[in-house]
């Protein structure tokens, strides 16, 4: 039976060379990087196998220069380089001496991917268009009626007056919700989302978000509220913004009645069910695994495309689910299963 060499089993690519400053060893995931057969590497100098140069035609080996410099060196940072056929990869070495100050015996070199380094820059990118592109329409409207009420306060009638401070708090709430996403999807990513979980009434929270969501559209929204719920255990705070988001979500990118139903579950232990049905298009079984995602957008109406991406992550953080499928009238349907509040496992 072939022995595995122990280097071939890390996810990174990994190059060694000694204190002759050649390649002792490539693991696999190095070679085919490099485009090279790892045997045909090991004995080379390592500034041949290495040679790679960054966007700006700097060389790696020339720049870090392992082996040279001061004699406390440990490692050398974190470098983008291009690969033959273009990729990006990022390399990082560790230096290794027999003591501090003594020659360079050992250098370590990794080798990876630069494609999650992209992925995050992309979020990065999409995640300031958005905050810039949401922020805009709300400042622009609280800026422009603040500025108008200042020059015509004593031309403007006491109507006109109430209907410029009305849009300037609405405007003034979309700001705060769009701030409350971006905190939620920061704390939802670095896992340090905080739950101030206690018994709450399900169908009292769902009712106040459904007559708040009716007062401010002219969609209709109908709610069916089931008999005997238990009691749920949740931060009525984010219970309460994943069915808001839920709603809107639906009157926003659904069409005709937006229907409602709480209900007791009758499968996968005691809790409550929470159907959101739409009578739009739908959404296609080969997108859904994209809804849950950071700035999925199923529509040209807007939004900052982060509203089900928290649904998702707040639900999961307090031991729900969250499923898309199709409603009877052909639009999404939208299920949360939410658990029930144990009173033997609280005691």
């Amino acid at each position: 039976m072939a022995t595995t060499d122990p280097l071939d089993l890390l996810p990174d690519g990994v190059v060694l060379a000694g204190a002759d400053r050649r390649v002792s060893a490539v693991s696999a995931v190095a070679a085919r990087m490099l485009g090279r057969d790892a045997a045909s590497l090991v004995g080379l100098e390592l500034a041949e196998v290495l040679g790679l140069r960054d966007a700006d035609g700097h060389d790696w080996y020339a720049c870090c220069r392992p082996y040279d410099g001061l004699g406390s060196r440990t490692g050398v940072p974190e470098r983008s380089v291009l690969l033959p056929d273009g990729e990006e990869v990022l390399l990082t070495a560790r230096l290794h001496r027999a003591v501090r100050g003594a020659p360079v015996e050992e250098v370590a070199v990794v080798l990876r991917s630069g494609r999650g380094r992209a992925r995050l820059d992309r979020d990065r990118s999409d995640l300031v268009a958005t905050v810039a592109h949401e922020l805009r329409s709300p400042l622009t409207g609280v800026k422009g009626f603040v500025q108008a009420l200042l020059n015509r306060w004593d031309k403007l009638g006491d109507e006109q007056k109430k209907l410029m401070l009305h849009t300037v708090s609405s405007d003034a709430d979309r700001l705060s919700r769009l701030i409350t996403e971006l905190l939620d999807v920061a704390r939802i990513d670095t896992g340090r989302l905080q739950l101030h979980a206690r018994p709450c009434q399900a169908e009292v929270l769902v009712t106040r978000v459904v007559e708040s969501v009716r007062a401010g559209t002219a969609t209709p929204v109908e709610l069916h509220v089931g008999d005997d719920l238990p009691a749920v255990l949740a931060d009525p705070d984010k219970l309460t913004q994943v069915v808001t988001n839920l709603v809107e979500n639906a009157v926003r990118h659904g069409a005709g009645t937006v229907r409602v139903s709480l209900t007791a579950a009758a499968d996968d232990g005691p809790g409550v069910v929470l159907v959101v049905d739409d009578e739009g298009d739908g959404i296609p079984p080969a997108l859904r695994p994209q809804v849950f995602t950071k700035f999925w957008k199923g529509g040209a109406r807007g939004g900052s495309g982060l509203g089900l991406y928290i649904v998702h992550g707040l639900t999961r953080a307090h031991g729900g689910s969250v499923t898309i499928g199709d409603a009877p009238g052909g639009g999404a349907r939208l299920v949360v299963r939410w658990p029930a509040y144990d009173e033997d496992a609280a005691g």
